[in-house]
């Protein structure tokens, strides 16, 4: 977990890009934490943002 947003959003970024699956930013407890999207339930968490590495271009 983190508590930086921008730092997560990069780990995110990059997971998503690794393991090819949409994975989901969100936040709880104060902290930022990713999962792969479909591993995340309908847990009481705010969704921030999902990473799709199929709707970005290569990476670089």
């Amino acid at each position: 977990m983190s508590h930086d947003f921008s730092l997560a959003q990069s780990h995110a970024f990059a997971l998503s890009r690794i393991l090819m699956v949409p994975v989901t930013l969100f936040r709880i407890d104060g902290e930022f934490a990713v999962l792969p999207s479909d591993e995340l339930d309908s847990a009481d968490v705010e969704t921030l943002v999902e990473y799709d590495p199929f709707e970005f271009g290569p990476a670089h």
